[in-house]
């Protein structure tokens, strides 16, 4: 009879000993070998006489810090998994550890879960062959320690080993597809492959074939068969991205498959198993697609059994300096160049931006000031000129300013629990217009209403709604 393979250790370096026990007891709880160290000395001193699989670290500790750690352990074991973490995500300190060779930075505070699955990940890539590793990287992990993203992280770890079909809702550029990736990556179906595939982007007379296959003289050009997404997916997961963009005929076919489980390749009589998990993902309003008629309902349920929210970066500008730092890192180490970061007066443009391409545009705007930049720090006037809002319309940076703050104010309010959230900001959001408008037009509540929008009545409603909630407080 086999003997059970000894189970992976993992070493925690961590000076707050509240933490350090909470985390040990997860990792223990997943199966895994624990030692813990308060000191970064201690831990290189056990490093002498045995190497562990995954090291956990603290970036500020006495002594030693966590960055000094890490260069020494990348002299001492190159080979070993660390994964960095800290309450302090500055971009600087961000940027140092993954140019370090970290594997992973958890910003504080994390789920248990999240440091539970990068040791999974750190597991899986010392098991990768280093060839294979260099042909075909990981995807870049999902990043962020606002509220909107621990919320979609939470989601994530309840969702994945469920098997549900999951339908991924969010703006162009913000990451669906590395949600759906760590979907994949948290399943059961993990062994098996992740398939993408873009409706949107196939010409709609191949859609069909991409997604199921077909024969060999199925149609003209057809010379030999091909498999289609559905079997190149088989035991694993199958992505398909813009769903909103399939054709009507093709929805139809679709929900057979995800109803029977079965389907035929074009031109094939051979019944075949779709032994898939369906992850959709789209930009669009599917449910408005559906009242208009251009989306079926019955399809629309069969997707959308849990739905995931991915936030546009607007509504996380505290992610934006950590996402920052692993751009600019990884955007410097796949040049050859010696790292750069943001100086705080550009973190701040960063921040304040309103970021319509999202992630992707950050990402971008990164790759792009790696390349073009000529120092190691990338002052606020390298960025773009309409990010500083030289030349632009002050009223567009006034609504930056004030869409900003409203994020921010929601991901704090959210982060400490507040409930009744939309009733508070709506009220506040009235009584400030109101002030404005009567301000602006002397008191006068005709004028100030037709500046609002509003009927003379409802102002005035409005007006004696504010007055009795500051009675009652």
């Amino acid at each position: 009879m086999k003997s059970a393979p000894p189970p992976t250790q993992v070493w925690i370096v961590e000076d707050d000993r509240s933490l350090r026990l909470v985390l040990a007891a997860a990792l223990r709880e997943a199966g895994h070998a624990v030692r813990e160290f308060a000191t970064a000395e201690a831990m290189l001193a056990a490093l002498a006489d045995a190497v562990p699989d995954v090291v956990f670290s603290d970036v500020r500790m006495p002594g030693a810090d966590g960055l000094d750690l890490l260069q020494r352990i990348g002299a001492l074991a190159p080979q070993l998994a660390v994964i960095m973490m800290s309450a302090y995500t500055d971009i600087a300190t961000t940027a140092a550890a993954y140019r370090h060779g970290a594997f992973d930075y958890l910003p504080k505070p994390f789920d248990l879960d999240q440091a539970v699955a990068a040791v999974r990940r750190a597991l899986a890539r010392q098991a990768t062959p280093p060839a294979a590793a260099a042909v075909a990287p990981p995807p870049p992990a999902l990043l962020g320690h606002s509220a909107p993203m621990r919320e979609l992280f939470r989601a994530i770890g309840r969702v994945a080993a469920s098997g549900l079909a999951v339908l991924i809702v969010g703006e162009t550029g913000t990451g669906k597809e590395l949600v759906a990736r760590a979907l994949h990556r948290e399943s059961a179906r993990a062994g098996g492959p992740f398939v993408a595939l873009n409706t949107a982007a196939i010409p709609a007379e191949l859609l069909e074939s991409e997604l199921f296959g077909h024969e060999a003289g199925a149609f003209t050009g057809a010379t030999r068969r091909h498999a289609g997404r559905f079997e190149q997916a088989a035991g694993g997961t199958l992505l398909l991205d813009e769903i909103g963009d399939m054709p009507l005929s093709l929805q139809t076919r679709l929900l057979r498959v995800l109803a029977a489980g079965e389907f035929y390749r074009v031109g094939g009589r051979e019944l075949l198993r779709a032994d898939v998990r369906v992850i959709a993902a789209t930009h669009q309003d599917l449910d408005a697609r559906v009242a208009r008629g251009e989306f079926r309902a019955d399809l629309l349920h069969r997707l959308d059994v849990v739905r995931l929210e991915v936030p546009p970066l607007r509504a996380r500008g505290e992610d934006v300096p950590l996402l920052a730092a692993r751009f600019l890192a990884d955007a410097c180490a796949q040049s050859g160049m010696a790292g750069k970061s943001f100086a705080p007066a550009a973190l701040e443009v960063l921040r304040a931006h309103r970021w319509p391409g999202n992630v992707r545009e950050l990402e971008n705007l990164c790759r792009r000031l790696a390349v073009l930049s000529s120092a190691q720090r990338i002052e606020a006037e390298e960025l773009p000129a309409a990010m500083t809002r030289r030349g632009g319309d002050p009223a567009d940076g006034t609504r930056q300013d004030w869409e900003a703050a409203l994020a921010t104010w929601a991901s704090a309010q959210l982060a400490a629990g507040s409930s009744d959230l939309h009733r508070h900001a709506r009220e506040r959001f009235d009584a400030v217009l109101l002030q404005a408008a009567l301000a602006a037009h002397g008191g006068h509540r005709q004028h100030a209403a037709q500046a609002l929008g509003l009927g003379r009545n409802t102002l005035t409603r409005k007006l004696g709604s504010k007055r009795r909630r500051r009675e009652r407080e």
